[in-house]
């Protein structure tokens, strides 16, 4: 929902002190520190910074942005209807109850003329549902961090929340699947310069691991390297390469796990291939394992791919392979992402369904099934089973 769109009704002289308001996120900043009958020193002070920047990684680096945001779009929801996000310094139900309503229906829907515009502004869009619930998550995560509690089951939001899901809850939207085929066409797209070697190693190996772009750009080349660079928060595993394959070990929500990619059928195709000609010619033997290139595009940098580049190479090639031809070239970028190597594999690998769940790191089954996209459906017909 466009912040700049929301417009309050309240007198502006009953809205709350900003700087209140900012001094309550420096505070969050300082929730760290030592107790007050404790004297610092040197050593001490050390151990807050140390204890804060621990704290930092308890939660992963994009959850952390995504709950910063939605903070603070409701501190200034809040403030630009002359209300208190802290009123009493506790969390009100009735107000965030209102405010996820909003969420769902804005007020602020028709275009509207602003101070010092001659154009109306473009109408605030309702918020998905599964937007709504995650911006809850970031309430409630940023109250825990003033010590206060949030319930999500107080009736003033559990209500509201139950009403938004019966009324707006659309299935959910699952990107394309890349399929074996389509891999195939989209590295053939790519030119064997240093470049090209590193995005086919990219695209191999996230197809051949079922990896999420994040896991991708989180590799190092080796267990020593975890954690001793200035990219070590995004440092969150290492790969081993063997004669039979490569182990990728990865450091995930629930802990660390192993994914097992084998050698290939054919070396324009293979995973471990690719990978070991990408770290040849790059003269890779220490640090990020995927990581940018110069513009001469003839050596690498230091610097650690973002997972960004992982989304836009797949629908580049994608395009570039024509894939989905049929379809409009805005369509077509639409419909893939990152996890289309993720739902690729899990909808194209022959195997058992349990070896593919251990392959994506799922605790259930069921979750598994979300990314087959092609499944041999009707292949037990229960009608004629039943005899119709």
């Amino acid at each position: 929902m466009p912040e700049n769109n929301d417009k309050s009704t309240a007198n502006p002289t009953q809205r709350p002190n900003t700087d209140k308001i900012d001094e309550r996120q420096e505070a969050q900043n300082d929730a760290i520190a030592l107790p007050s009958h404790v004297a610092g020193s040197g050593t001490l002070d050390r151990l807050v910074d140390t204890a804060r920047a621990y704290a930092a990684q308890a939660t992963a680096e994009n959850t952390n942005k995504a709950y910063k945001k939605d903070w603070e779009h409701f501190t200034r929801w809040c403030r630009r209807r002359g209300a208190d996000p802290l009123r009493g310094n506790a969390p009100d139900p009735q107000l965030i109850g209102l405010y996820i309503a909003d969420c769902a229906a804005p007020q602020d829907g028709a275009p509207a003329l602003s101070a010092g515009r001659t154009r109306p502004q473009a109408a605030v869009r309702p918020l998905a549902v599964s937007t709504i619930e995650r911006r809850l998550s970031g309430l409630v995560w940023h109250y825990q961090q003033r010590g206060f509690t949030l319930d999500r089951k107080d009736r003033h939001i559990a209500t509201v929340l139950a009403g938004i899901r019966r009324k707006h809850a659309r299935p959910p939207v699952q990107k394309e699947a890349v399929l074996a085929e389509d891999i195939r066409a989209m590295v053939a797209t790519l030119p064997f310069d240093l470049r090209g070697l590193r995005d086919r190693a990219i695209l191999l190996i996230g197809y051949a691991g079922g990896l999420r772009r994040s896991e991708i750009v989180c590799l190092d080349h080796s267990r020593d390297d975890l954690g001793s660079t200035d990219s070590a928060t995004d440092s969150r595993g290492w790969v081993e390469i063997e004669d039979e394959g490569a182990i990728l070990v990865l450091r995930g929500k629930t802990g660390w796990r192993e994914v097992e990619i084998g050698r290939g059928s054919a070396e324009q195709t293979c995973p471990v291939h690719a990978l070991e000609q990408w770290l040849h010619f790059a003269k890779i033997d220490f640090g990020p394992l995927f990581r940018r290139t110069a513009r001469d595009n003839k050596r690498v940098l230091e610097d650690r791919l973002s997972s960004k580049h992982v989304a836009r190479l797949i629908k580049q090639t994608v395009l570039d392979a024509g894939i989905r031809s049929d379809l409009p070239e805005k369509e077509r970028l639409a419909l893939f992402s990152g996890h289309s190597l993720r739902a690729g594999l899990a909808s194209s690998a022959e195997v058992d369904e349990r070896y593919i769940q251990r392959h994506l790191g799922h605790a259930s089954a069921e979750m598994t099934r979300r990314y087959q996209r092609r499944r041999d459906r009707f292949r037990v017909n229960l009608t004629k089973a039943a005899g119709l």
